[in-house]
């Protein structure tokens, strides 16, 4: 790979979760690296070799950092491939991503992770992390190989969107990851109260005649989960949270000092169940969309830092899929490029300061993998994403990046327009 060209950021509003900073300054990029940072000043003399670029104020910040993506490679490449998903993600400020396991063949054997890190080398354009299956084939029977597939590359084991109901399976996972300092992310979600469910139990689902999950349902595997967290002594992620009643247990757990991290998708912050509307397909999610006393809930749960991580969920679904009766319909919806516009609603609201929420997506996911990125230091990766906080932009679905287009933020009006994306100082997005 040739060495990109030494670049100079300057007149930036820097934004740096990890250190706490908020100010004017510049940022020098070379080797790869970041060789200097200067917040609240500018840099010293630059060399004719180093191409400089005025930001005009745009925030520069580390590059974005999604932990739940879903692809179709290997498999189901129709619906999206890992070079289809990098491009999306560069687009959208997006520089590390986490792709799940339930793909054809499952990700469950160190070869499988193997085969998504080489795809990922060749492709070069954002950092792709695999996560490895907990159980064989997705079963939730018999665990896979942990051990090994940590040693492949895979950042934690999760089944992705099936819940693991044998609780003594669960609690020997949990056990047996610890072994190996490896995270447990689970879905929280009875599997019998949530089977078939289109949406979320209440007056809007029975007037739609929708079947339907009440909210219950994830505090019950929630409450579950946090018990084997204390029984084992395990790591667990829990795999967003939605509800008020869940959110209750998850602070009650933090509170008894339990190895818990929780996420959220930027689906369940920017939309309820009203938004289904005349049965709109692209809204179908999982978990599906709560009520508004749910959203704004997880809204609070987000600026007080009792849910720790944004996610964007990214799940494509092509037409075919999408265009059928609302209960016979596959869920999902794609967020890679929509996830720091989207995000960016709740600082102009005036709802939470711009560092906490860059934090979600930046400094705190790195930290919870031991990422090197997701920081504005000397020596730290050069994955940085300029971004016009105050451009206005109108989310079209010929515009995104991914094959599928099922997208709920289709002719929604969002506000933050990425400018520039860099990965290992590469510029991997440029718009026009």
């Amino acid at each position: 790979m040739m060495a990109s060209r030494p670049l100079a950021i300057l007149n930036a509003r820097l934004v740096d979760p990890a250190s706490g900073q908020d100010a004017p300054g510049a940022l020098l990029v070379k080797n790869g690296k970041i060789a200097d940072v200067v917040f609240g000043g500018e840099l010293g003399s630059l060399s004719d070799e180093i191409e400089t670029l005025d930001a005009r104020g745009a925030m520069l910040s580390p590059g974005l950092i999604d932990l739940r993506v879903k692809t179709g490679e290997p498999g189901a490449e129709p619906k999206e491939t890992l070079k289809s998903a990098a491009l999306a993600a560069a687009a959208g400020g997006v520089t590390s991503i986490v792709v799940q396991p339930d793909t054809s063949p499952v990700v469950d054997d160190p070869s499988v992770v193997d085969f998504i890190l080489r795809r990922a080398r060749d492709i070069e354009l954002v950092h792709v992390y695999p996560a490895g299956a907990a159980t064989k084939g997705l079963a939730g029977e018999r665990m896979a190989e942990i051990g090994l597939m940590r040693d492949a590359g895979c950042v934690y084991v999760t089944d992705a969107d099936h819940p693991i109901v044998n609780s003594k399976v669960f609690r020997r996972l949990l056990a047996y990851a610890r072994s190996f300092g490896v995270l447990v992310a689970h879905r929280p979600a009875d599997p019998w109260l949530s089977a078939g469910a289109a949406a979320t139990e209440g007056e809007l689902a029975g007037r739609m005649g929708l079947p339907s999950v009440p909210p219950i349902a994830e505090k019950i595997m929630l409450e579950r989960d946090l018990a084997l967290v204390e029984l084992t002594g395990g790591r667990l992620l829990v795999d967003q949270i939605t509800t008020a009643c869940a959110l209750e247990s998850l602070e009650r757990g933090k509170a008894r000092g339990l190895d818990v991290t929780a996420t959220t998708s930027i689906n369940h912050l920017s939309f309820n169940e009203v938004d289904i509307g005349d049965y709109r397909t692209f809204c179908k999610v999982d978990p599906p969309l709560r009520g508004e006393d749910d959203r704004q809930a997880v809204i609070e749960a987000l600026a007080s830092g009792l849910i720790d991580i944004v996610v964007s969920a990214h799940a494509p679904a092509p037409a075919e899929d999408k265009r059928l009766p609302y209960d016979e319909a596959a869920p999902g919806a794609v967020g890679l490029q929509t996830l720091l516009p989207a995000l960016l609603a709740f600082h102009h609201e005036g709802r939470i300061p711009l560092i906490d929420l860059m934090a979600k997506v930046t400094s705190r996911p790195a930290a919870l993998l031991g990422l090197p990125a997701g920081r504005l230091a000397k020596g730290a990766p050069a994955d940085l994403v300029l971004c016009d906080l105050a451009a206005p932009m109108v989310v079209e679905l010929a515009d995104l990046k991914s094959k599928s287009k099922n997208s709920p933020f289709d002719g929604r009006r969002l506000q933050g327009v990425v400018r520039m994306t860099l990965v290992d100082g590469r510029v991997v997005y440029r718009r026009d």
